[in-house]
């Protein structure tokens, strides 16, 4: 029987990741967006065939063709570049392919603990000063830190001093992100395409293997969007949220990396001046005083 979470419960397998993700990408291409003639309309594959890739890339079949079965070692970056515009790669998928070819250059390691991470009690100064809601994360979605606001605003998530406080797991294990996340949806196939790409970077993190594993094991919408190998890069983005208690908000999240503290991510989301939503969230900041006003920092 084949393992539900694709051996995600282990360490990545880097040579199934990169045939996997080529195999995908070349398949979402047809020879029309590709720019090439189309002959014929018996057709086995529904994207682009090998030789046409690697026509588009400059290369080999065979060559390409030893590309995909998932062989990235000693491969040149003017090879990858050139495999990524045939591909139509967007900046995340060709940062994704430089770093699965990096992990097949580094050679194999044993899985390992990653570092553990601390929120400096200056940064949750940033927290607290920060007049609206906000909170710091790492790349596996781990929540380190909220200001009182942040808390406010997701009140379903753990408190990060208590541990186990994942954006991820929260998304997908608990049935009340589905009626907080209005688009619940979209926002959930970002994070694990967040997730996607941080495996790439970094398929060593026990972790973060361990939480791809529990979340595949455990959730059907994640075991299948995983397994489509999409990817994105989390900067920014617009979400619409149904408060329990400040009714509808439809806010913008920046995600602004902390130089000082590598693998943190500070987040902070912001509304439109003078709309229904700025008026919730001044009366979120009025209720999150009154009902947390005792507690006004999250420590970790």
């Amino acid at each position: 029987m084949a393992d539900p979470t694709g051996g995600a419960d282990k360490r990545m397998d880097n040579r199934a990741e990169v045939r996997d993700f080529l195999t995908s990408r070349r398949s979402r291409i047809t020879p029309d967006q590709a720019g090439l003639p189309l002959y014929g309309t018996n057709r086995r594959v529904s994207g682009l065939r090998r030789e046409e890739v690697a026509l588009l890339a400059g290369v080999s079949t065979d060559y390409y063709t030893k590309l995909e079965r998932g062989s990235l070692s000693g491969v040149s970056d003017s090879v990858l570049d050139a495999v990524a515009g045939a591909l139509h790669l967007d900046e995340a998928e060709r940062t994704h392919l430089l770093d699965l070819a990096r992990t097949a250059n580094a050679g194999g390691r044993a899985r390992r603990a990653a570092p553990k991470q601390h929120l400096r009690v200056g940064v949750q100064r940033i927290l607290d000063s920060i007049d609206a809601p906000a909170y710091v994360r790492n790349d596996r979605m781990d929540l380190l830190g909220m200001n009182r606001l942040g808390r406010a605003l997701m009140p379903d998530l753990p408190d990060p001093t208590e541990g186990r406080s994942n954006l991820a797991r929260y998304m997908f294990l608990d049935p009340r992100a589905r009626d907080f996340y209005v688009e619940w949806a979209s926002v959930a196939k970002d994070s694990v395409a967040a997730l996607r790409i941080e495996a790439g970077r970094n398929p060593y993190d026990r972790q973060l293997t361990d939480l791809v594993g529990e979340l595949s094991t455990r959730s059907e919408d994640f075991r299948t969007w995983w397994a489509s190998h999409n990817v994105k890069l989390h900067r920014t983005s617009t979400k619409k949220m149904h408060h329990p208690v400040a009714g509808e908000l439809e806010l913008t999240g920046e995600a602004l990396l902390l130089p000082g503290d590598p693998g943190l991510t500070l987040v902070t989301y912001t509304v439109e001046p003078a709309t229904t939503s700025f008026e919730a969230i001044k009366f979120l900041a009025s209720w999150a005083h009154s009902s947390i006003g005792a507690h006004p920092s999250t420590r970790t």
